[in-house]
């Protein structure tokens, strides 16, 4: 990996986006249905849940907002469209199913944004931006599942309305370890800045 990250910061990939003056919090579908046994979705992300609920309880100490995201489809209708189609599994997401609900930890407080989202992106179909851009918030430290779907495709729109993603390798998960290894590489390449734990938590702190 090391020698892949040479390569690319020799071929002008990597540049370093930096955080800005305001950042934020997003907590990406972190819910039952990838930690329940039994679960299609079910997947190795223990770990990954609990540096995301340090990540939270660090931003809130500090005053930094959280934003969470959740997906919901209503049963028999065509919510997700294509997404669903592509994706059987998907199913686990309608309302009802207990697999859909948050955990305990992490999970959003009264007052705190929930963006409920039907695609991969937590910017697709939602007033995500412009809530950003209501609370002049120009950075989001991006934690949850998982990395290749949901947390890739809600960093690269980040990047495309104009925020600076940051995504948080150790509060992020996948169900295949090079699944996860091989899109933080990417990310980090091309569509924003892939931090351990240790430094995101200083982008909270040193606000």
């Amino acid at each position: 990996m090391k020698d892949l990250v040479e390569d690319a910061r020799a071929a002008g990939y990597n540049t370093p986006l930096g955080a800005g003056t305001r950042p934020a919090v997003l907590v990406i579908d972190i819910c039952a249905a990838y930690v329940t046994d039994g679960s299609p979705l079910r997947a190795p992300v223990e770990e990954a849940v609990r540096a995301a609920a340090t990540m939270v309880k660090s931003a809130r100490t500090s005053k930094v907002p959280v934003l969470f995201t959740r997906v919901s489809y209503r049963p028999g209708s065509t919510d997700g469209g294509l997404f669903r189609r592509k994706v059987p599994t998907l199913s686990v997401f309608e309302e009802g199913n207990p697999l859909g609900e948050f955990l305990d930890d992490p999970a959003p407080l009264p007052g705190e944004t929930v963006v409920t989202k039907q695609y991969p992106s937590a910017f697709h179909g939602t007033a995500l931006a412009a809530n950003l851009t209501a609370e002049g918030i120009d950075t989001l430290l991006i934690v949850g599942l998982t990395t290749s779907g949901c947390v890739r495709a809600t960093a690269t729109d980040a990047l495309q309305h104009g925020f600076r993603p940051l995504v948080v390798a150790d509060a992020c998960g996948d169900r295949d370890p090079r699944l996860h290894e091989a899109n933080l590489y990417d990310l980090n390449a091309k569509y924003a800045d892939v931090l351990d734990l240790d430094a995101a938590l200083r982008v909270i702190e040193d606000r």
